[in-house]
């Protein structure tokens, strides 16, 4: 809505004109193309927003302990930034409520077992309305167990670690406040509180309820929505390919087009973890196998393996096969082996390129 229009323009503005980035969207950040992305860590207070995995994971890099990120397969670049981090407090704002975070039981678990502080939620923000009370009870003993994680950390008491979580619910960003050099020192939240939207489900609305919190650097880390390609059908409005069990269904008259099928979220819509991509893989491909078996596929003129691979490497010379990325994957553990390290990852393109063209050892 508006309001979320309001955090992108801000967003857009405070990278345009301050003298260093304060906010940044997280996904994609590990693609090579951003690894010079350069992040003010010299603040103390961090906010993410977003209540996902990859929320998680960003709150989790920037509190866990420097010891604790230095066997992990991190890059070596990376390590030295965070190793010279001042944040000490990271906030973690979900727009709907406790019983509707998208995070994961493990993850939400471990994260006080790791980082270097307590994580601490509001015990108003687990009192449950009458719907998602609904909600956790028909979910299950997954939901009842996300549930009560959350619940123990709103009692727990401080530890007297060094850092701090605050998981927050039911907020949504309002508007960013910068200082005279355009970077971030607070941003405004609004409380807000659940609805049924026009489908039945559980949204939220704003109160008025606004508060000022002092941060000075802030990701944003809401999710994907999926783009259409050229040719390929597509729903708009809920940002997937329009299928049937992985069938590409044609907008016009709702029959499978023949040879296209789809996988993952552009499928079915940004959810789930690999275990569930897994399963959305596996329908998709036995659907494929079902219309190889009834004769409902293309015919290609050249239908060899050997001529896809010509054809690809006429339109990219530079392809990665599969052969390619084991060696890759070999090269990095080698060069982690001797630092205790699971490996020491490539972060550049150019540098796997060169990797590949060097002799075998």
């Amino acid at each position: 809505g508006a309001r979320s229009g309001t955090l992108r323009s801000e967003i857009d503005r405070i990278q345009a004109n301050g003298t260093g980035p304060a906010a940044f969207d997280v996904h994609g950040l590990r693609e090579p193309d951003f690894r010079d992305r350069c992040f003010d860590l010299s603040v103390e207070r961090a906010a993410v927003v977003g209540v996902g995995n990859v929320a998680i994971d960003v709150s989790r890099i920037l509190l866990l302990p420097q010891s604790e990120r230095e066997i992990t397969d991190m890059a070596p670049h990376a390590l030295a930034a965070l190793a010279e981090s001042k944040v000490r407090e990271v906030s973690m704002l979900g727009r709907r409520g406790a019983a509707q975070a998208a995070f994961t039981n493990v993850e939400i678990k471990e994260l006080g077992h790791r980082i270097d502080g307590d994580v601490v939620v509001t015990p108003e923000d687990v009192v449950l309305d009458e719907m998602s009370a609904a909600e956790v009870e028909a979910g299950g003993r997954m939901a009842k167990e996300k549930y009560d994680v959350l619940s123990a950390y709103s009692v727990a008491a401080p530890s007297g670690k060094l850092g701090r979580l605050n998981v927050r619910f039911l907020v949504s960003p309002l508007e960013f406040l910068g200082d005279a050099n355009g970077h971030v020192r607070a941003m405004r939240i609004e409380r807000n509180e659940l609805v049924r939207d026009d489908k039945g489900g559980i949204a939220c609305r704003g109160t008025g309820c606004v508060e000022e919190v002092p941060v000075g650097l802030v990701f944003r880390s809401v999710g994907y929505k999926g783009v259409a390609l050229p040719g390929v059908p597509f729903d708009e409005r809920r940002g997937v390919i329009p299928n049937d069990k992985g069938r590409i269904l044609s907008v016009t008259n709702g029959a499978p087009v023949c040879g296209f099928y789809v996988t993952g979220w552009i499928k079915r819509g940004p959810s789930g973890v690999i275990g569930t991509n897994k399963q959305d893989s596996v329908e998709t491909a036995k659907g494929m196998v079902e219309d190889a078996t009834q004769g409902a596929c293309l015919a290609p003129a050249h239908p060899a393996p050997e001529a896809f691979e010509a054809l690809v490497r006429s339109r990219q010379p530079r392809a990665v096969s599969f052969e390619d990325w084991l060696r890759l994957d070999q090269i990095e553990i080698a060069q982690g082996t001797p630092l205790g390290r699971p490996r020491v990852k490539f972060v550049a393109v150019e540098d796997m390129l060169g990797a590949l063209a060097s002799p075998a050892v």
